[in-house]
């Protein structure tokens, strides 16, 4: 016997708001924190009742992510929908505005970080990362048919880069009012379609000098480098809960009392992650302030030295999506210095607009793209190994900061 009207829909209410709840929770404390009780108390439900709808956790968890893919496939289609590539272009980069400020408005906005699809069962995770393939594969349809693999290639790190940048964006809004992101909205388009560089294309990096920030094979590490390594390669791929002390212990080869040894808990590790991350960033921006040149050569030195860690270093830099996972004291602590870093790169363009290498960008906007272009380029580690030369990749990735995602390259 089929369901009244008035049930179903009062079925598909409810449940739609344990699955906001929950993608709210998950946002705020990671996915261990969240569980069906914190997620029944923020709805005014008991336990029990969250469970007629979702038996188990894992399940719940499942449907926040499928949800969240599902609302960026749909909004990619509606941009895809454009005439031309700016418009598309702008459409998307205006969806997610608008939904960002609807949701500080106070209208229910679904919108989940996806870091922790790795830490979820094979099948399930298999099934969303299928249904985010299809999705990234609408927003590189932007560009149009490539003509070759060097082009298809391109059109890839346009897409994932856009992507990307559209992900950090929640994090970075809070800095806004909302009377101002339709202005924030435009810079940002901007700094996508014509990149930074007063000399549109200009790419001539000077290499740096290593001041502590690579890898050397030849040298032997310390244990506790090597859990940082093993720890921020595992965050990187699998997420803070995936990344438990038993796996981190079984890559290297020790037992956990070793690891305890050294770390309290696992946060703390974290947290060590985060500091030698940000260390090593801030090491490569100091070096690249005092290299000959303008101060877009001395952007460029600063960018292609932190690409290649994160393409080719053994250790590369945790991605901010272990944020998650962080109580609210350290959360907010990491994303301060962050915030301090970005905000050293917005300097950076400051004086290349002072000396004409740089166009009248917006830093602080231009700033945070730089930054979601780095945090994201852990994931294009596997586009990367495809080129033969290294350096191509890197100024092939780079290139959407060089000359902006509507340049057409030879």
């Amino acid at each position: 016997m089929a369901k009244k009207p008035d049930v179903t829909k009062k079925f598909g209410e409810k449940r739609s708001a344990i699955v906001h709840a929950a993608s709210v929770l998950i946002n705020d404390t990671g996915v261990q924190a969240t569980t069906l009780t914190k997620v029944a108390r923020a709805i005014g439900l008991n336990a029990t009742s969250v469970t007629y709808y979702f038996p188990r956790k894992d399940q719940l968890i499942v449907s926040v992510y499928a949800e969240t893919i599902a609302l960026l496939k749909s909004m990619a289609q509606e941009a895809l929908a454009e005439d031309t590539l700016e418009k598309r272009i702008a459409k998307y980069v205006h969806l997610h505005v608008t939904l960002r400020e609807r949701i500080r408005r106070g209208e229910r906005g679904l919108m989940t970080a996806l870091s922790e699809i790795r830490s979820l069962d094979q099948d399930q995770q298999d099934e969303l990362l299928f249904a985010y393939r299809e999705m990234v594969n609408e927003v590189r349809a932007f560009f149009g048919e490539p003509a070759d693999e060097t082009q298809r290639a391109l059109f890839s790190a346009r897409a994932h880069i856009l992507i990307e940048a559209m992900l950090w964006w929640p994090v970075w809004s809070r800095r806004y009012s909302v009377l101002d992101f339709a202005r924030v909205e435009t810079k940002i388009v901007d700094i996508l379609c014509f990149g930074i560089p007063a000399t549109r294309g200009e790419w001539n990096p000077l290499p740096l000098e290593d001041g502590g920030w690579r890898t050397h094979e030849e040298v032997q590490p310390q244990q506790n480098d090597e859990f940082l390594r093993a720890a921020t390669v595992m965050i990187n791929e699998r997420g803070y809960r995936g990344a438990s002390v038993n796996r981190i212990a079984e890559a290297l080869n020790v037992t956990k009392g070793s690891f305890y040894h050294h770390h309290d808990a696992k946060d703390d590790l974290v947290l060590e992650c985060f500091q030698r991350s940000y260390d090593r960033l801030s090491k490569v921006q100091m070096a690249g302030r005092d290299v000959e040149g303008s101060y877009w050569t001395r952007l460029s030195s600063i960018l292609n030295e932190l690409l290649e860690l994160q393409f080719f270093d053994p250790m590369p830099l945790l991605r901010t999506t272990a944020l998650q996972a962080l109580d609210s004291e350290h959360k907010t602590d990491v994303v301060m210095r962050s915030n301090r870093l970005a905000r050293r790169f917005a300097g950076f363009l400051i004086d290349g607009w002072g000396d004409g290498s740089v166009r009248a960008v917006d830093p602080l906007v231009a700033s945070q793209i730089i930054m979601s272009t780095l945090n994201g380029a852990y994931e294009a580690r596997r586009w990367a190994a495809r080129f033969d030369d290294p350096e191509r990749a890197v100024e092939t990735y780079l290139s959407v900061l060089s000359e902006g995602m509507l340049a057409e390259r030879s």
